[in-house]
């Protein structure tokens, strides 16, 4: 960098170069000038009228009082009048009613989307799929029944949960309590293999069948379609709560299965169960 004397010749600069450019010392715009002292002016003016200084323990409130936390408290208790006046509409309605009326349909399904990845989807899955042990919602096979007010039953009470109107059913340890031996139950495993339309050793199934109708029956039917009154799954569907392989057909025999869903009615608004039980019955697989 290089110094030069600003000898007059050389009016406007600084006297400074840089690799042969000059350093000009000529004023800035007016316009600029003028917008610069405008937002001088305009963050006084702000200071005086809005809240902007921050005390020790609380703030300067301004000339205007402004407060965005009383907009956003407004609007919230606003939002909050509004919903429970659809909530007071929801409860004076049937759960058909609910289906039949758009308006209460469409906040009901609205109120039920949002309630159902609060409290559904860690078991259930956010798209209702379920999971091994856990129900898929999307289909027609249900084990306490998919009506409306089969649905709202067991979201309400919940599934061999500790309210005194839950759904309860034991699935018995069939290996586990001694009430089988081990040849008896895989020939019963073999029997329900069938059941479903796969492929068994036929010899073995028809022992089994004899096994399954002393031991099994009572609840899954003689034809193994189930008995939604206890919970009893449907076996001769493709549609497997803990899987259809041997194996875990074998375990399930072996263990027994106690699969619990909790109550909601103490946890949750009826307003928000009645909208729960009609989200889900609207996912497809509904009757």
């Amino acid at each position: 960098m290089a110094k030069h004397d600003n000898d007059g010749q050389e009016q406007g600069t600084t006297g400074h170069e840089w690799d042969g450019i000059q350093e000009y010392d000529n004023p800035l715009p007016r316009w600029w000038l003028y917008s610069f002292y405008a937002c001088i002016l305009w963050s006084i003016v702000y200071w005086v009228v809005m809240p902007a200084w921050p005390l020790v323990s609380d703030f300067t409130k301004g000339l205007l009082g402004y407060s965005q936390r009383e907009v956003v408290t407004t609007a919230v208790a606003k939002a909050e009048s509004a919903r429970a006046d659809e909530a007071r509409s929801l409860m004076a309605a049937s759960l058909a009613e609910i289906e039949a009326d758009p308006k209460l349909l469409a906040f009901a399904m609205a109120s039920g989307e949002a309630a159902f990845g609060d409290n559904c989807a860690p078991c259930h899955g956010s798209g209702a799929q379920g999971f091994k042990g856990y129900p898929n919602l999307n289909d027609d096979a249900w084990l306490w029944g998919g009506t409306l007010d089969d649905i709202s039953q067991t979201i309400n009470y919940g599934i061999r949960s500790q309210h005194d109107s839950t759904h309860y059913s034991e699935m018995l340890a069939f290996g586990k309590q001694g009430i089988l031996d081990n040849a008896q139950i895989n020939a019963v495993v073999e029997y329900v293999v069938t059941l479903s339309g796969r492929d068994a050793d036929q010899k073995l199934a028809e022992i089994g069948r004899e096994v399954y109708q002393n031991n099994c029956a009572a609840c899954h039917m003689e034809d193994g379609t189930g008995d939604r009154t206890q919970g009893a799954p449907n076996l001769t569907d493709a549609i497997w709560l803990y899987d259809g392989d041997r194996a875990t057909i074998r375990e399930t025999v072996v263990n027994g299965r106690m699969g619990v869903m909790p109550a909601w009615a103490d946890r949750l608004e009826p307003a928000t169960i009645k909208s729960l039980a009609v989200y889900v019955h609207a996912l497809g697989g509904g009757e």
